[in-house]
Parts: structure tokens; sequence; C-alpha cells
């Protein structure tokens, strides 16, 4: 359903997740973070580094708890804090492409909705347990779409891997608007790719059931208990 856009994002995917999941790989999120983070899952970050640093701290609450909730546990858990951490609409248009204006604004609705449980989906899927991974945020950047926010994985052999996330403003929040693998793979237009063959012979309704299939083969949960 959803096929890879290149050898290069598959990998690139493939170590991601290598990293995030499994020891004795050592990678997303700094240790010294701690359960006590928790409390501040509903705060607006007032800075772009900010927003990305609260959503590690949910994921390293799930992470640590991971077995215990099981996917529609971590997916239940994980699904406020992405809604409040990224910019739906904007990424949902974005990977829908080439005519999304054409879309009614209850279509338009229904994708985002759709693609906010995938990613969701993603998150609780990629982020199953904890071993002791870290994370470090690197500094941020300038962008003609607003500000980089640059971090770097560590694996325990020392090799870097780096996930930037592009940071829009909305008042004095800052929303994640794209997640680039390696520093340069973006996920928004890898989604946009898969989805276009799907739009090509679906349809609207086609991908939207195609999304919320997706969610509920990573979690086992079905997209209408959100």
């Amino acid at each position: 359903m959803f096929n890879g856009s290149g050898r290069t994002v598959a990998a690139a995917r493939q170590r991601l997740v290598a990293i995030v999941r499994k020891a004795p790989l050592a990678a997303v999120l700094a240790a010294s973070l701690t359960l006590g983070a928790w409390s501040g899952v509903g705060m607006a970050a007032s800075d772009p580094g900010a927003t990305v640093q609260n959503l590690y701290s949910n994921l390293l609450a799930t992470m640590k708890s991971g077995s215990i909730l099981g996917g529609s546990g971590r997916y239940a858990q994980l699904t406020p804090v992405i809604r409040r951490s990224f910019d739906l609409p904007y990424m949902a248009r974005l990977a829908f492409g080439f005519g999304w204006s054409n879309l009614t604004p209850a279509q338009q609705q229904q994708v985002t909705d759709s693609y906010g449980r995938y990613i969701s989906a993603v998150y609780a899927d990629r982020f199953d347990s904890y071993h002791g991974q870290k994370l470090d945020v690197t500094g941020e950047r300038q962008s003609p779409y607003g500000v980089i926010v640059t971090s770097r994985i560590i694996k325990s052999n020392g090799e870097p891997v780096e996930v930037d996330y592009l940071l829009r403003q909305h008042g004095d929040t800052w929303l994640i608007g794209d997640i680039y693998l390696d520093g340069s793979i973006s996920e928004v237009a890898t989604h946009r790719s898969e989805f276009a063959d799907i739009l090509r012979h679906q349809g609207v309704d086609g991908l939207v059931a195609a999304l919320d299939r997706k969610a509920e083969m990573l979690t086992g949960t079905s997209a209408s208990a959100d």
C-alpha cells in the first residue's frame, strides 16, 4: 500500500527505526529526561527547540512504559502529543499535493484527521520501547519556511544520525511541519510520493481508507476509537 520512494528513503527509515527501537543501539531521547517531564505535555512551546524537546520528553515517558501499554496504549498516549506538536493541516496539505484546493472543507478535514492518525500510529510503532537511547538537540537555523531545529542521534558505536525538524510559528506556539531523516530526506515529500499512486487509482476516499487501515495495522486500534 505504501511503497517507498527509493532505496535511499527506505534505508534511512530502516536506519532510524533500528536506532530508536532496539538495543544495543543508543539513539533517540536524552537520558537526562525523566518521567516527571510528562507533566509538561500540555504546555505550549514558546520557541522552536522547546517543541521538539517537549515531544521527546513525552516519547520517552511512553517508551519506558511501552511494553505495558502495547501498541494501542502507546497510540492513545501519543495521539494528543502529536496533535499539539505537529502542524497536521500543513503537513496533510503538502503530502496530498496537487488538487488540495479542489477538495471541500469537509474532505480536507477528513484527510487531515486520517493523516494525524497515521502519524500518531507511526510514532507509537517506532518508539515502542526504551533501551537507554539518547538524542541531542544541536541547534537552530533559519529556513525560508520557518526554523530548522537540528538534532543528532548517536548510536552506541559513536556513529551519528541526523534528524532535523522544520518548525512553523502559530502565534506563540511553534509546530513541527516536516521531519528530515539524515538531515535531508523529507518525510512529507516521501508521503506525497507514496500517496500519489493511491490518489491516482482510488481518489480521496481511497487515501483516507488507506491511512486509517495503516494506523490500525500499526497499533491494533480502530480509526474511530480516537
